[in-house]
């Protein structure tokens, strides 16, 4: 597997192959499975993500602290009454990253996108863009392969990890990695999906991990919902010809350089921001009995 967007661009373009079409390709080789084996297992990956995505909008789930629960049965109740701001895209979309994120922390059963805390936004981004597309299950579960290339060079070159790099490094991953995965599905370009999320990566750098009580839920659930839109919103930039000035390589650098730079408790500690505040401390004893 490449190491950097610009080499995912070029071996793309060279090969003439979209970026999720490579990343089967290098797993196989890394793996010594076949290419229909692999796409079995992502397939099994996103029954799990529809499920999550799901069960939150048509039921009320409350998670097992107490702290969250029910909005995302809440949003979806909303979109159906047809007055929304934003259409209805946008809010079944916004459902589904939180129902995602309500059946994590009611202990269901999430795939970790690439974390735990920030694992609707892949599922809802891909989902809702499929839905209003037209697109066949196969299609998506590309586009999935297309979050996954992105994600491992995230991951080789900076950190997923909001204790290392704040939330940024959680939301702001998967952000990207959705909004590029989209940009294919639209028949974007592997160039036109690096630049989806780089621009993803912009839009979030700095983002802190302040977990109230240290449970992912405050905020992280509503991190989810607007990392969904931060994504969609993003692709329609790009496929409109938009370009980000700053490569994706230079983003994910500075992710990972400002992540460094934040103080040990804006990274997942809960020593800083949301967590410490009045409101937050009394969540905390409230849950926490302390």
């Amino acid at each position: 597997m490449v190491n950097t967007g610009k080499e995912l661009i070029d071996i793309c373009q060279k090969k003439n192959m979209k970026i999720w079409e490579y990343t089967i390709e290098q797993e196989a080789i890394s793996t010594e499975k076949s290419k229909e084996d692999i796409f079995k297992n992502m397939k099994k990956s996103f029954q799990v993500m529809k499920d999550a995505a799901e069960c939150g909008v048509r039921h009320k789930v409350k998670s097992v602290s107490g702290l969250i629960g029910g909005d995302a049965y809440k949003l979806n109740e909303y979109c159906n009454q047809g007055k929304t701001l934003t259409g209805t895209f946008m809010v079944k979309a916004m459902a589904r990253a939180l129902s995602c994120s309500e059946i994590n922390a009611a202990m269901g059963k999430i795939v970790a996108a690439p974390t735990a805390g920030s694992c609707g936004i892949i599922p809802a981004t891909i989902i809702t863009a499929g839905e209003k597309l037209n697109k066949s299950e196969d299609e998506l579960i590309q586009s999935l392969f297309t979050a996954t290339g992105i994600g491992i060079i995230i991951a080789k070159n900076a950190t997923m990890a909001g204790a290392e790099g704040g939330c940024q490094a959680e939301c702001g991953s998967a952000s990207a990695m959705a909004s590029a995965g989209v940009v294919e599905m639209m028949g974007g370009t592997p160039q036109q999906a690096l630049n989806a999320s780089a621009i993803v990566i912009k839009n979030i750098l700095g983002l802190v991990c302040d977990p109230v009580a240290g449970l992912v839920e405050i905020p992280c659930a509503m991190r989810n919902a607007s990392g969904a839109v931060n994504a969609l919103t993003t692709a329609d930039m790009v496929m409109a010809g938009v370009i980000s000035r700053i490569p994706f390589d230079d983003t994910v650098s500075a992710m990972y350089k400002v992540g460094k730079q934040l103080p040990c408790e804006l990274r997942e500690t809960a020593l800083g921001g949301l967590a410490i505040t009045e409101t937050g401390l009394k969540l905390k004893r409230k849950v926490l009995g302390k």
